[in-house]
């Protein structure tokens, strides 16, 4: 995976820090914390006091992925409370901390500072790079269970931070054989990438050069920051490279932009875009049009308009509680999540430990989790996400969430062989 100079030397600084705030912090918190008791023979560790289980959220309310972070804020509480009026988890309740990190490097690093000592794992924490940035200290000394919003292969091989689905450089493999197969794309042909700097946007890249090499493509590269919204420039670039199609790995705004500006170029070609390179409130823009007609999305499960039981109750259940903001997949991400995790901890509770070791250990037992949204996960291997397959979806305001699957649940063959580099 490709860095620049500037990005080790941040990312070097930042560990640096880490490792300060880290020693910081343990020496403070592990003061008669760890092998505890509770009533009824449990053990319990840090984030378990009195009769709460405490768990982080680093979450995006208010930067590039403000849409997907509210909705995956919201799916957890929804859980947490459906699980606490069923009696929580060993006689104790659930409770959420929840940070709102902005999508910006150091306030997420900070909010995981401030809140790691205080709760057991976390259930969600937004950006692969910011996930990336703590690795070395969660599988160092923290060891608390992570299940990030970020599917970077970067993360794979802990068994702390657990990608759930499949990693960014397989989704786009899929992605590409899905233009490969669907939209005409052949050998020969040249794709466009547009994608961020930075783990979530490298990662993927690797996939549509791995897909390329393997099929006779040729990718033609556009990297751009997250603080860039206007695709008008790239658009440009890859309509005088002669592209057949193109991959976005970057958020909702940048995709709309893409779209909407080759539209109205007349650059009429499929764009393909990651799971979190959506979101519905987008199909209410002058983009929308556009996007129903040449935008789809690689995503890791059924959408929230599925056809299944459990994606029905998910529907009713959360318009019930936030009856004022919209459905989309956020809330299929949030769930899942969220979901493992209060089944890890419940197995945990069976066998009595509900230390982060124990609840590490009971998410490795997990072979085949159906959350109810088509594809089940595997959490048995650190090495290897969760899952290989992927549905591709296409925008459309007219169903729930406003996505349609286009392709059931696969991974292609090219997929399937890949084996993902940590």
């Amino acid at each position: 995976m490709r860095t620049t100079y500037a990005a080790r030397a941040a990312a070097g600084a930042l560990a640096a820090l880490l490792v300060l705030a880290g020693c910081s912090s343990k020496a403070e918190d592990d003061n008669g914390k760890d092998g505890d008791a509770a009533a009824g023979g449990v053990k319990t560790g840090e984030g378990i006091s009195g009769k709460t289980i405490k768990l982080g959220v680093l979450t995006d309310m208010t930067g590039v992925y403000a849409t997907l972070g509210k909705s995956v804020t919201q799916a957890q509480q929804l859980y947490v409370k459906q699980l606490n009026a069923d009696g929580g988890v060993c006689g104790y309740k659930v409770e959420l901390s929840v940070r709102d990190h902005g999508y910006d490097p150091q306030k997420a690093v900070a909010g995981y500072t401030e809140l790691e000592p205080n709760v057991l794992g976390f259930t969600q924490f937004i950006g692969s790079p910011f996930v990336a940035a703590v690795k070395q200290r969660i599988d160092g000394q923290d060891k608390g269970l992570v299940l990030p919003q970020a599917w970077s292969a970067s993360l794979l091989g802990s068994p702390y931070i657990r990608v759930i689905g499949s990693t960014y450089d397989i989704e786009t493999i899929n992605a590409v054989d899905f233009l490969m197969k669907e939209k005409g794309i052949k050998k020969g042909d040249k794709i466009g990438h547009v994608y961020f700097e930075g783990d979530y946007g490298e990662s993927a890249l690797v996939g549509s050069k791995h897909m390329a090499k393997e099929s006779g493509l040729t990718v033609v590269e556009q990297k751009i920051k997250p603080t860039d919204n206007d695709m008008t420039a790239q658009v440009a670039a890859l309509k005088k490279a002669g592209v057949k199609a193109v991959v976005i790995s970057a958020g909702p705004r940048q995709a709309a932009s893409l779209v909407g500006v080759a539209a109205a170029g007349g650059f009429d070609v499929p764009v393909i875009g990651n799971n979190s390179a959506f979101a519905p409130q987008l199909l209410a823009t002058q983009a929308g049009p556009a996007l129903m007609k040449n935008y789809y999305v690689a995503n890791p499960s059924l959408p929230i308009g599925a056809d299944t039981p459990g994606a029905k109750k998910l529907v009713a259940d959360y318009k019930a509680a936030y009856p004022k903001d919209a459905l989309d997949n956020g809330v299929v991400a949030g769930w899942t999540a969220v979901y493992a995790f209060g089944e890890a901890l419940k197995k945990a509770c069976a066998s009595k430990d509900l230390t982060r070791e124990g609840v590490d250990k009971a998410l490795l037992t997990i072979d085949s989790l159906d959350t109810g949204f088509g594809i089940p996960q595997n959490f048995t291997d650190p090495n290897a996400p969760s899952s290989k397959q992927s549905v591709i979806l296409q925008p459309d305001k007219s169903v729930t969430g406003g996505m349609k699957v286009v392709r059931d649940a696969t991974a292609s063959e090219v997929a399937e062989a890949y084996a993902p580099k940590a």
